[in-house]
């Protein structure tokens, strides 16, 4: 029995699945610059109204880039969702989204020293952020022969998470669950000599309080100490999204030099922030980055 039909789960999250996967299917039988552009357009001016994603956005930026003017922060309202929502389309895109991003050029200092570990073995933990859509360059350096696993965060759905998974899975493989289990196989893997994908930008609660784009957030400290334990290259990775909506640059970054836990992960931070600077559209404001960020 697929997912999608199990009767535990809720009729909210029937729904929801069902509503997702009509959305996606329907956009399928448009060509895919047509659907990508399609989905945007929902995002923006759909998805974003309705789930509240506005409300968020303008919380966010009063707190960190209160001199914005209005009109950019009414452009970002609508910019940002409709980033998210071609992220999405595209990761459900399969085959016809790593036909489009595997030839996206690559740029940085950091490549030579990722090639250099892939040919040695060298195990690496390549961390990037919410931005553009980070599941383009697991598809072009997997085109370049590195051995990525990545994980995730398991869904409250559990019917669109089978769906959601799976895709990714199309794209690079494996992924793992962020559980016990998840991460073990994780780290199973880097010990190999393989390299890990992880996303550092979330709000953890258990995280160190330190400075991203001006104020406290709190922040995990687990690439960096991750990198250390197993003598990895700690990478900074991005997929950047071009102005025609559909295409990429890959920009892989200096490796982070080992010191200790909280000066590589404020590195790490400042990676972020310089790029979100540059590129205020491709972040995901929705997030709560900076909830309970006052100390205990």
């Amino acid at each position: 029995m697929s997912r999608s039909s199990d009767t535990s789960l809720s009729w909210k999250h029937r729904a929801e699945d069902r509503a997702t996967a009509a959305l996606l299917n329907a956009g399928r039988l448009l060509p895919y610059p047509a659907r990508i552009a399609l989905m945007g357009w929902i995002g923006a001016h759909v998805i974003g109204p309705l789930a509240g994603l506005r409300r968020r956005i303008r919380s966010n930026l009063a707190l960190v880039a209160p001199e914005l003017p209005a009109a950019e922060v009414a452009r970002l309202c609508r910019a940002v969702p409709a980033n998210m929502a071609r992220a999405i389309a595209e990761t459900f895109s399969g085959d016809a989204f790593i036909a489009r991003a595997q030839h996206s050029p690559i740029e940085g200092e950091g490549w030579p020293a990722l090639q250099a570990a892939r040919d040695a073995g060298r195990p690496v933990v390549l961390v990037t952020a919410h931005f553009g859509n980070y599941d383009a360059a697991r598809v072009v350096l997997r085109a370049q022969g590195c051995d990525i696993a990545g994980i995730y965060m398991p869904m409250a759905n559990r019917a669109f998470n089978t769906r959601y998974v799976a895709a990714m899975e199309h794209i690079a493989s494996p992924v793992f669950p962020r559980d016990r289990a998840g991460l073990a196989g994780l780290l199973k893997h880097l010990r190999r000599g393989g390299m890990i994908g992880l996303v550092a930008d979330h709000y953890m609660g258990h995280g160190v309080l330190m400075d991203f784009m001006g104020q406290p957030a709190r922040t995990a400290l687990s690439s960096a100490e991750i990198a250390l334990k197993h003598d990895a290259l700690l990478v900074p990775v991005y997929a950047i999204r071009q102005p025609d909506g559909l295409s990429f640059r890959i920009r892989i970054e200096a490796p982070v030099p080992h010191s200790d836990p909280l000066t590589m992960t404020r590195a790490l931070n400042a990676s972020v922030e310089a790029l979100v600077r540059a590129h205020m559209d491709q972040w995901m404001w929705t997030h709560r980055r900076w909830k309970h960020n006052q100390r205990r």
